[in-house]
């Protein structure tokens, strides 16, 4: 029997498990609880959302494999063209959620009981809520939120309702723009439910609103005092343009140059985008680190 290992590599979706950074943020965000203890530990938690997030992926592409075969890229997935069987798939799935949820539960109970909720999440996503428009876009933007709470027990630190709020936000606008891609491109209701619910004028008025709440969050967060004394850094504010210049430039991709696909893609391709990201990156971490 031979195994399609370059299949399996591919439906598991590796180059989207940078969205599992988010675990990592409430600890490197809080330099007072940095210890090799809490580091292993949410190196660990990020390993196992990879994990369930790749199990979640093959569902989806399992429960999709028909509609994907008429969409232009998505008929290249492994599923969708026949290069992993569907029988071969249901097990590398099983195999992966009890890997991701059992090394949960060895790190802690509620971690464990955070990855679980978001396997149900996601699998509830993909069988029904991604056919509902709006409820499409709350679920995968709670899928963030997740990542987020669970790298905040496992590291042991409190969260700010303002970085919650920013993560939600950012990635609403992200999931709003994935929506005018597909509008764009002339998909409809036949390749995804919820596209019959959104326009591209709704799409574009959305993205404005988010837009400036995610900047009114994030600026509010850099000047939160609790923020800044928990921090060490009262010049938070000093990264407030980086994620201003981020977000407009994605705003021109998706609407002036009408490629905002798949968002990892364009995060790790546009040099724009990339010099935003380590920008701000590079400037946070010196105001709280050195």
């Amino acid at each position: 029997m031979v195994i399609p290992v370059a299949a399996i590599a591919r439906v598991m979706r590796p180059r989207h498990w940078v969205k599992n950074l988010f675990v990592l943020a409430p600890l490197l965000m809080t330099p007072s609880a940095v210890d090799p203890t809490r580091l292993k530990a949410t190196l660990l938690g990020m390993l196992a959302f990879c994990l369930m997030a790749s199990a979640t992926y093959v569902l989806n592409d399992l429960k999709d494999r028909d509609s994907d075969r008429l969409h232009p890229d998505k008929r290249h997935r492994p599923i969708a063209s026949g290069a992993l069987s569907p029988g071969g798939a249901v097990w590398l799935m099983a195999l992966l959620a009890a890997a991701g949820l059992g090394l949960a539960f060895a790190l802690s109970r509620p971690f464990g009981l955070v990855i679980g909720f978001y396997f149900g999440l996601t699998t509830a996503y993909s069988l029904k809520l991604k056919h509902i428009a709006v409820l499409d876009i709350m679920v995968l933007a709670a899928g963030f939120i997740l990542r987020l709470e669970g790298g905040a027990l496992l590291a042991r630190v409190p969260l700010s309702v303002w970085i919650i709020l920013c993560t939600w936000l950012l990635a609403l606008f992200l999931a709003v723009a994935k929506r005018r891609d597909d509008l764009v491109r002339g998909l409809d209701e036949s390749h995804r439910g919820s596209l019959d619910g959104y326009t591209v004028e709704f799409v574009d008025k959305a993205m404005v609103i988010l837009t400036a709440g995610l900047f009114i969050c994030y600026t509010i967060y850099t000047a939160d005092k609790d923020v800044m004394e928990r921090l060490g850094s009262s010049h938070l504010y000093l990264t407030v343009p980086f994620v201003l210049a981020g977000v407009l430039r994605y705003l021109q991709i998706t609407i002036v140059e009408k490629r905002s696909g798949a968002p990892t893609d364009l995060a790790l391709g546009d040099p724009f985008l990339l010099i935003t990201l380590f920008g701000w990156a590079a400037l946070f971490g010196g105001l709280i680190y050195l």
